[in-house]
């Protein structure tokens, strides 16, 4: 099995506030997981910065004007009360679009079986026309978007299993019954979307699950809502909205997963891509907030990506 590894230097600069959760030391904690000799097969790889009509496969050419026309030349700036603009957030931003495109291309071409980004900013609350969530472009959906131009995907598959909802993925893809949208969060949370009665053209598959629902929850909605749901489709390609924000250290949510939990809705997802999609798997980092939960998580995360 070969897993490959993407991130880039760039990611560190795009800054947020002091005591921002969404900060450049995510990227150095998972750094250092990764230098752990568990890692010594992983095919660590840079992206390139994808090209701004790239973008234009997931969100209209006005929400690029004004992401482009938030970026300040010195300092931050807020593009909304969440969610800040440095100067080299541009690019950080499609160089984290870049690596999404590399992995789709590294499991349609064989190159890899599967791949993780590491890379900020996330992407998954970015709606069609809206950045919001600490979110600029929606990675996944881009991905999703390009797998079926370049390579004719048919059916694309969203695992996302951040805690909180991924409402701009599910904005994108709400009528578009090509690509199914499979989400366990907890609810209520911020951006407050996601009830189990948003199923967009029957393709939007919401689970979610109250504060403080653990591990057995978590499985169980894995099994009776995505998995079926996927059984159902057989993609041509999975796509995971890898964010570790649910395990129990993190400071912004409830659920109180362990990395055990990643790892084995790790497993059940490899089952389904190896079933129906050639094993092609795309993981893509979203959130995780306290650095030692994000480390542990993303590495069981990735060793269960390499091993199989």
């Amino acid at each position: 099995m070969t897993t490959r590894l993407y991130t880039h230097p760039i990611y560190l600069e795009h800054l947020t506030p002091a005591g921002h959760p969404e900060r450049p030391d995510r990227l150095r904690a998972l750094e250092k997981a990764f230098a752990d000799e568990r890692f010594n097969e992983l095919d660590r790889q840079e992206p390139a910065m994808a090209d701004e009509e790239k973008v234009l496969l997931a969100h209209p050419e006005e929400h690029l004007t004004l992401v482009k026309s938030a970026i300040p030349e010195e300092g931050m700036a807020r593009v909304d009360a969440d969610t800040t603009a440095s100067p080299k957030s541009l690019e950080a931003a499609l160089t984290a679009v870049g690596g999404a495109l590399a992995g789709v291309d590294d499991v349609f071409s064989g190159e890899a079986d599967n791949v993780f980004l590491a890379a900020r900013p996330p992407g998954h609350h970015a709606e069609k026309d809206k950045a919001m969530g600490f979110c600029f472009f929606n990675q996944a959906a881009i991905a999703a978007r390009y797998a079926q131009q370049v390579y004719g995907a048919e059916r694309v598959a969203i695992v996302d299993w951040d805690v909180h909802h991924g409402n701009g993925t599910q904005d994108i893809f709400w009528d578009d019954a090509s690509v199914l949208y499979c989400s366990t969060h907890q609810m209520p949370l911020f951006p407050g979307s996601g009830s189990k009665d948003e199923t967009g053209a029957g393709n939007i598959v919401n689970a979610p699950m109250s504060p403080q629902s653990g591990s057995e929850r978590f499985r169980e909605a894995f099994k009776s809502r995505v998995l079926p749901a996927l059984e159902n489709m057989r993609p041509d390609l999975i796509i995971i909205s890898a964010g570790f924000d649910a395990h129990h250290r993190d400071p912004l949510a409830e659920i109180n997963l362990t990395e055990d939990d990643f790892d084995w809705a790790t497993g059940r997802l490899m089952d389904v891509a190896d079933r129906f999609c050639d094993n092609r798997l795309v993981s893509l980092l979203e959130g995780g907030y306290d650095l030692v939960g994000l480390a542990e998580s993303a590495a069981s995360h990735v060793q269960r990506l390499m091993r199989g």
